[in-house]
């Protein structure tokens, strides 16, 4: 069993490797990166160039702690991004969904934050 756990987690760090060499956020353009576990699910938004982290959103957040990791809950969760995103005059972005598989929770959390009015 713990085997194949670390096996699963190698393979996404590989990914996750591969994908960041092409992927780099701008002050223009910032990379949107996921974090998902079983309890919780986070998003940052990162401009590389300068190293800082612009906005984020995570359902250990006090005001998004009823939020659970479902596929409604990840939506949820987009769309709060995508206001805040907004609210900063932020309107694109890259997405970096860090060697999870695009499927699921992580799909559900892309489509929250284009139907907010965020493109990538």
């Amino acid at each position: 069993m713990l085997q194949k756990m670390l096996e699963k987690d190698r393979k996404r760090l590989k990914r996750k490797i591969h994908i960041r060499k092409s992927i780099s956020g701008t002050a223009e353009r910032p990379r949107m990166t996921v974090t998902r576990s079983n309890r919780s699910l986070s998003i940052q938004i990162v401009d590389d160039t300068r190293g800082y982290t612009l906005a984020s959103a995570s359902t250990l957040e006090k005001d998004l702690r009823n939020i659970k990791v479902t596929v409604e809950g990840a939506g949820q969760l987009g769309e709060v991004m995508g206001k805040r995103l907004l609210e900063k005059n932020i309107s694109t972005v890259v997405f970096d969904r860090n060697g999870y598989l695009y499927h699921g929770v992580i799909k559900a959390l892309a489509d929250g934050a284009r139907k907010a009015g965020i493109q990538f």
